[in-house]
């Protein structure tokens, strides 16, 4: 341990220490120590950054005296680069999460702490945000276009230059000051906890307790929300994230008045800068300081870039970049980083050719069409006319039918070689289309029958829709 450290505990209690320890580090270049001495047991820091230590230690007494849950500060010495505080011991947010979840399913516990912390993160953006003196912020007072373009350019040198991604640089500049024009829309007038992700969070007696906030400034609501439920190797349930995501508009807007739909039309401008702020630093610390863990999260963040631009819509155009993401999720090689294990999510749906084939815009542009339209047709029969592929009467007539089982054979055989191959390659967005005249009878019981298939041979998530059913029924889900 530090000589200095153990003076400093010695002058506060009055004893030496008798035992410290060090603990793992993060990424930064701080060292942290668990002290036991007496009945005390503190964790001791050590970090030569001392504009950095100052934020820290402001923010924390700032914090704490709100009745936020953060590190009680015990001691100090800014010109030794030096302070104790309080042990919240071993369990992070995360090794918390991977201990009591399999795979897509997270146990109670787990759930309600992630409640916890989405209800809590208004209070301290909003309430103690109010009253934070940031001239302590460092080492910017807001993310602000400058900030922001740090990031930016991070991603575009230490990510997509190491990792050899191409792109247009005078395009990608472009692109990168609309993006920023857009992200200045927000409303900035609270504190941004800036690494807001599960290693930031403790648990100790199921609560969470908040650490790491030394780089907040001011700056929008959206990117702390954004950090927590697209941090990359957590991989929450996207159905979740959307869940939690609207417990925390429900929370923040008991604190102030937010404008929900400004809110949501940005929300996912401040995801995508997240991410790539993420992926700037795995570049840095994986690709170019050789810590190779930094790179396993790299397929779960390409997983989010796809999930981003399958679901969402920027209200802005950004060709270039767009163009850069959709590059990173075709990629093989980026998606096999690790020992990364992700699920497969097929999209399956029904479709009458009077309507068009449908195309993928919003995925990869892969995928199978299969055309119904050469198997024995219900419809032509009168008692077959007003029901569809989903009715047991249909569904009587079609398995009777040779022909169809042969067809579904063969379609099954092809979807499941390609969904053993992109699981083996961590691709994770398939879509399959089944056409046929009008969309209600053989195109809905071949897709049903697939997804059937598809669910009980193979871990993968199956989404499935029918196009024209839901036309005409406004009760049609997607399942």
């Amino acid at each position: 341990m530090e000589e200095a450290l153990k003076q400093l505990f010695e002058k506060k209690y009055g004893r030496p220490p008798e035992s410290s320890a060090p603990l793992k580090g993060d990424g930064s270049s701080r060292r942290l120590y668990r002290i036991q001495g007496g009945d005390r047991g503190v964790i001791g820091a050590v970090n030569s950054d001392r504009l950095e230590n100052q934020a820290f230690l402001a923010f924390s007494r700032h914090f704490r005296s709100a009745g936020l849950p953060v590190p009680e500060i015990y001691a100090e010495e800014l010109e030794k680069g030096i302070y104790l505080e309080e042990d919240l011991g071993d369990t992070n947010l995360f090794q918390y999460l991977s201990a009591n979840r399999v795979q897509a399913v997270l146990a109670p516990g787990v759930l309600a702490v992630y409640r916890k912390v989405v209800k809590a993160l208004p209070s301290i953006q909003i309430s103690a945000g109010k009253t934070l003196d940031y001239k302590d912020c460092y080492p910017r007072k807001s993310f602000d276009k400058q900030s922001m373009m740090w990031d930016l350019n991070h991603f575009k040198y230490y990510f997509l230059q190491l990792a050899d991604v191409p792109f247009h640089e005078q395009a990608l500049e472009n692109d990168f000051k609309r993006f920023t024009e857009l992200l200045l829309e927000a409303d900035r007038d609270y504190f941004l906890y800036r690494d807001f992700q599960s290693r930031n969070i403790m648990v100790r007696e199921s609560s969470p307790w908040f650490i790491d906030y030394q780089g907040g400034r001011k700056g929008a609501l959206q990117y702390d929300i954004a950090s927590l439920l697209f941090d990359a190797k957590a991989d929450l349930p996207f159905a979740l994230r959307e869940e939690l995501l609207e417990l925390y508009l429900d929370s923040a807007c008991e604190l102030a008045p937010i404008d929900r739909a400004k809110f949501l039309k940005l929300y996912p401008a401040f995801v995508y800068i997240r991410i790539m702020q993420a992926m700037g630093a795995y570049g840095l610390r994986g690709f170019y300081e050789r810590k190779t863990h930094f790179l396993q999260s790299i397929p779960y963040a390409i997983r989010n870039l796809e999930y981003l631009l399958r679901s969402t819509e920027l209200p802005v155009k950004l060709p270039a970049l767009m163009g850069v993401f959709r590059s990173m999720v075709g990629s093989s090689t980026l998606r096999q980083y690790g020992s990364a294990s992700l699920r497969l999510i097929v999209r399956i749906q029904s479709f009458s050719y009077r309507g068009g084939v449908p195309t993928d815009e919003k995925g990869h542009g892969g995928g199978f069409v299969f055309d119904c339209r050469a198997l024995p047709n219900p419809g032509k029969h009168s008692q077959y006319a007003k029901l569809n592929g989903r009715d047991a009467e249909v569904i009587a007539f079609l398995e009777k039918e040779t022909e169809v089982g042969r067809f579904l054979e063969h379609a099954c055989a092809l979807i499941g070689q390609s969904v053993e191959n992109y699981r083996s390659r961590n691709f994770t967005d398939l879509m399959v289309a089944f056409g046929c005249t009008g969309g209600q009878h053989r195109s809905v019981y071949c897709a049903e029958a697939l997804a059937r298939h598809l669910r009980e041979k193979y871990d993968a998530q199956v989404e499935l829709r029918h196009r024209e059913l839901e036309k005409e029924e406004t009760s049609v889900p997607v399942t």
